[in-house]
């Protein structure tokens, strides 16, 4: 490559990366780069379509084979059905279904072409580096996807379920009211075993916070499952089911009108199917969930064994007020454990304990005064 298409290359990869930064200025760096917004719009597009830099050939494509018509009626076919794919979904998709396809910027072009694609649409996605676990079942996230209003003038308020590693729904359930949840992780957990750890957000539902811990927690704990909850304020923590309910809207609820719940059983079902065995998804370098998502071999325990504390430390019963009595003190724990035995284990060199139900930390106290430091699961032996 010549010295000055070097430059020019490295020019543009420079324009590239500070045009992606969060808050930019879009014409301030074109000012600063010498070009204007349409070039820099046209250099942006051509990045995120292809990872070009180079100005592409001015020779025109050629689609005039019986063949080629076919293939862009797939296309547009498909794009019709799936009004919220793209061109790689929608391109790999069809390589699935036996289809000999072009390249993605070509599938792009098809859709420009024919008035399905914007030009704002390619510059709407932006690079970001994700975080996942390394198996199915290490961390479920579960939420409830907002709430809509049916024909029948009822709301619908759709629970979901989703494995962090492979992206498997393993549970949209339309509902009356967010009241109920422990029966649906129940049947959940019938159908794929347990996970390790459940992320959740901060509704009344899944968290005690002041009020202590949910019933909901302590199922989990007696399942040997750990409850985690997002930080407040930062939806991003669940990053995964947000982008999740974000297809959700999107491909469905956009364009359903949902009669009632019967109906919204029947239409979620169809959409999760697509979403788990057809669909592709890019950060699963291009597999469907189902492809990925294996049912962990942890069964759900109808009845929970009585747990065997370490002998070495002594046992504790919360009240039925859900405090905890120990030396003069007296801490309010939840009224959850009511009735329940604990075990403070002193933590070395500090006047600390900690109160473990079974293999949980639930709380940590300070020996000397009383007071109750913090309120969070976490397993024994584990990083706080």
């Amino acid at each position: 490559m010549p010295w000055m298409e070097r430059r020019v290359k490295m020019l543009r990869e420079e324009f590239i990366a500070r045009s992606l930064e969060e808050d930019r200025n879009l014409s301030a760096i074109c000012e600063e780069f010498g070009i204007s917004r349409k070039t820099g719009y046209k250099w942006i597009k051509r990045y995120l379509e292809d990872g070009r830099l180079e100005d592409r050939s001015r020779k025109p494509e050629r689609i005039s084979s019986r063949t080629e018509e076919k293939t862009e009626k797939l296309i547009l076919e498909v794009r019709q059905e799936r009004p919220r794919w793209g061109a790689k979904k929608i391109q790999i998709y069809l390589q699935r279904k036996g289809n000999s396809m072009p390249c993605v910027r070509t599938v792009n072009n098809i859709l420009k072409r024919n008035g399905m694609i914007s030009p704002e649409a390619s510059l709407a996605r932006r690079p970001f580096k994700r975080f996942e676990r390394d198996q199915s079942n290490e961390l479920w996230q579960a939420d409830f996807k907002g709430d809509f209003q049916m024909a029948d003038g009822n709301r619908c308020y759709p629970l979901t379920i989703l494995d962090d590693h492979s992206r498997y729904s393993l549970l949209i359930e339309p509902k009356p009211n967010q009241r109920d949840v422990l029966g649906s992780f129940i049947r959940t957990f019938r159908d794929f075993g347990l996970p390790e750890c459940v992320l959740t957000d901060n509704g009344a539902i899944f968290a005690g916070f002041k009020g202590g811990y949910t019933q909901f927690e302590r199922c989990l704990m007696d399942q040997d499952i750990l409850p985690i909850h997002g930080r407040v304020h930062h939806p991003q923590t669940q990053g995964k089911i947000e982008r999740f309910h974000r297809s959700l809207k999107n491909e469905v609820l956009y364009f359903r009108n949902i009669l009632d719940l019967e109906d919204a059983a029947k239409v979620l079902g169809i959409w999760q199917h697509i979403y788990n065995f057809e669909r592709p998804h890019e950060a699963l370098k291009n597999r469907c969930p189902a492809e990925v998502y294996t049912a962990s071999p942890r069964q759900y325990l109808e009845k929970v064994p009585p747990y065997e504390y370490s002998s070495q430390y002594r046992l504790y019963r919360i009240n039925n007020w859900g405090y905890l009595r120990f030396a003069e003190f007296q801490i309010f724990i939840s009224e959850t454990f009511r009735d329940t035995y604990v075990q403070l284990i002193p933590v070395e060199s500090e006047d600390l304990a900690q109160v473990c139900y079974r293999n949980f930390v639930i709380a940590r106290v300070d020996v000397a005064t009383g007071e109750l430091l913090s309120r969070k699961a976490y397993r024994l032996n584990s990083s706080v």
